[in-house]
């Protein structure tokens, strides 16, 4: 499944709804999340249609950053069924990554 860029208007539709849903808090400024950006697209690659995996850009939708308390970028958040399940914060590894979303399946 590709990857999808979310906004404050369509967080609810593209996130909040069923299945396992990862979301990236991110911003265009960040290294770390630049780093991320590539581990996202093979996990995206690798999960298929099992996983959606949505980014939010922090400084241009702040109110869903805040809504989630991400006060640190990169931040992503494991969502089960539209309900927040966990929560990393930094640069993760793929296969870290991968342990997390099998967890939440």
């Amino acid at each position: 499944m590709a990857i999808v860029n979310v906004s404050d208007q369509s967080f609810s539709n593209e996130v909040e709804g069923q299945g396992t849903v990862v979301v990236d808090f991110w911003a265009p400024w960040c290294g770390p999340c630049k780093m991320l950006a590539p581990i996202l697209d093979e996990l995206s690659t690798e999960l298929g249609d099992d996983v959606k995996i949505a980014k939010l850009n922090v400084d241009e939708n702040p109110e869903t950053a805040s809504r989630f308390g991400v006060m640190s970028i990169p931040t992503l958040i494991f969502f089960k069924d539209g309900q927040p399940v966990d929560k990393v914060v930094g640069l993760n590894s793929k296969e870290s990554l991968k342990n997390i979303v099998a967890k939440h399946q």
